[in-house]
């Protein structure tokens, strides 16, 4: 599993796209900005983006950070067992001003967990920004 993350807008899609040279294999893309449900996967290379997206679709699900934290490690223990490449590209939401809505706040703390179990059980973690790759975690397999 391949963990993919940064700030907004900063050249994930771009820099995922690029590594993988997915315009050359088979692949499947699927963004939860546009879907909230998690498709079949069909393919050997299967790239998921926009998990703190999902990660608030948990949130609105169970009410609770830890519920939605607990959900999300179920799919990511599954999306680990898989016999493909998974890549999850998530935004870093975690910086900034605290939001002041209480949702919001849960969604913050939700999605920092996640991200943190994310980056745990990846083999491979990289940060973008500005369209700049660095390399926090490479394990050989």
């Amino acid at each position: 599993m391949h963990f993919v993350t940064g700030g907004a807008f900063n050249g994930k899609r771009k820099w995922v796209t690029a590594f993988y040279e997915l315009n050359k294999i088979k692949h499947q893309w699927h963004s939860f900005y546009d879907k909230k449900e998690i498709p079949d996967f069909t393919a050997d290379l299967v790239v998921l983006e926009g998990i703190e997206r999902y990660v608030r679709v948990l949130l609105e699900q169970t009410e609770t950070p830890a519920g939605a934290r607990t959900l999300f490690k179920e799919k990511l223990d599954g999306w680990q067992r898989e016999d493909r490449t998974i890549v999850l590209i998530g935004t870093d939401i975690t910086k900034g001003i605290v939001p002041m809505n209480a949702f919001d706040r849960h969604f913050r703390d939700a999605a920092g967990w996640c991200f943190q179990d994310t980056a745990k059980a990846a083999d491979r973690v990289d940060t973008i920004w500005y369209g700049i790759a660095e390399t926090i975690k490479e394990e050989k397999k």
